[in-house]
């Protein structure tokens, strides 16, 4: 068992069996909590990764990105519950209901139901069209592109983006279309945007920016796409990739706080006692204000600051982690590190036609770095971007 001041911790359920949740357990464990542990998940396959599911899996290199063997869980006495999404919990009783009609009782209820891909309203059913989220939908999409085929992709952020890649690896012709002045305009800015844009038009991807979908027609299957400049293009595969918003449905009415996620202090408590949060869905207090960060390592770096602070091991005085994450595309891994915000000032200060180095400044200091294959120039600047360092002692230290 567990304990949270004079409050005996027996069971701890956490909603959400993707790899926050699955993060979660692991530091739980690794804090010395011994127990109950229950893993729910409204899909029926063990904790898999995500983000290979537009990359290797979309290539044909994967099959399968499950992160721990059934042993694990067994191994480590953890009870799953899966198949069976979450569709509402009673915060006074502390108990969780599921859609097959089962109930769970908690003493701590950790939320890591993630994200759920937007669509797009008034599309009409036709084959050929996919949202990208599940592993079956990764093997459905890459059932279907082969030499040849014409594909539009709707979004060019990062799953975009990616996409785009892997789907010219099958000898697929890609339209990427982005309502914004660039690709990833509104998370790397449009200065980075445009380095991404030329990557893509360099590998023959046809790039339309400013440009929207304004509907998909066909026989059953989709075949024509028409764009909000007027034009249409045909089209066998459509993948749409705009965003996506947080599965907090099942909270409504239980009092927890959200707004864009699940309100959550700096080590993850929610506004209702004996219940936390974690992962993309979690809006963790950072600095003066709320954020949530969709990022793969940042799961596993609140999920040790969670377990610290629910079994009470944690270290209050630990130093905040730098965020990091990266995206592969074609051969370029695209690597961030740091806060970035689509405003900062951006100082390119590396660009050989593919790779690339850009520094982002805010109030005067550098706030975070983004290179495109520099991943030496881009990791040795953490500690200048932890300190805060002013973007003027940056820019005089960096080789011309």
């Amino acid at each position: 068992m567990g304990r949270t001041g004079w409050y005996v911790v027996a069971r701890i359920v956490i909603v959400g069996a993707g790899l926050s949740g699955l993060r979660t357990v692991e530091e739980l464990r690794r804090a010395g909590f011994e127990g109950e542990l229950t893993l729910a998940g409204g899909e029926t396959h063990l904790p898999y990764d995500r983000p290979p599911l537009s990359k290797e899996v979309i290539r044909g290199d994967k099959d399968e990105t499950t992160l721990r063997p059934a042993e694990f869980y067994v191994e480590n006495k953890v009870d799953l519950k899966l198949g069976s999404p979450a569709t509402s919990v009673d915060t006074a009783a502390k108990s969780v209901a599921f859609a097959d009609g089962s109930t769970l009782d908690y003493d701590e209820l950790v939320i890591a139901t993630g994200l759920t891909p937007r669509r797009i309203a008034g599309l009409p059913e036709l084959s050929g069209v996919h949202v990208l989220r599940s592993i079956e939908e990764a093997l459905a999409l890459r059932a279907e592109l082969a030499p040849g085929k014409r594909a539009l992709i709707v979004g060019a952020g990062f799953i975009g983006c990616e996409l785009a890649a892997s789907m010219k690896s099958h000898g697929v012709d890609v339209v990427l279309l982005e309502p914004q002045p660039t690709p990833l305009a509104s998370v790397l800015g449009p200065t980075v945007g445009a380095l991404v844009e030329r990557l893509h038009r360099n590998e023959g991807v046809d790039v339309r920016v400013g440009t929207g979908l304004t509907s998909l027609s066909g026989d059953g299957a989709v075949a024509t796409a028409t764009l909000s400049d007027g034009s249409e293009i045909p089209v066998d595969v459509v993948a749409i990739g705009v965003g996506s918003v947080p599965v907090t449905g099942w909270l409504d009415g239980s009092g927890i706080e959200l707004d864009n996620g699940v309100l959550c202090d700096g080590v993850g408590r929610t506004s209702t006692e004996h219940v936390w949060a974690v992962g993309d869905v979690a809006s963790w207090q950072i600095g003066d204000r709320r954020k949530r960060v969709e990022h793969w390592t940042n799961a596993g770096d609140q999920a040790k600051i969670l377990a610290g602070a629910l079994t009470g091991t944690g270290d209050p005085d630990a130093p905040a982690q730098v965020p990091y994450f990266w995206s592969d595309q074609y051969d370029v891994k695209i690597q961030a590190l740091g806060t970035v915000a689509p405003t900062d000032t951006v100082h390119i200060v590396k660009d050989d036609g593919r790779k690339f180095v850009a520094y982002y400044e805010r109030d005067g200091v550098l706030a975070a770095v983004v290179g495109g294959g520099s991943a030496g120039a881009v990791m040795k600047m953490r500690a200048k971007i932890a300190a805060g360092t002013p973007i003027s002692d940056v820019l005089e230290s960096t080789p011309a």
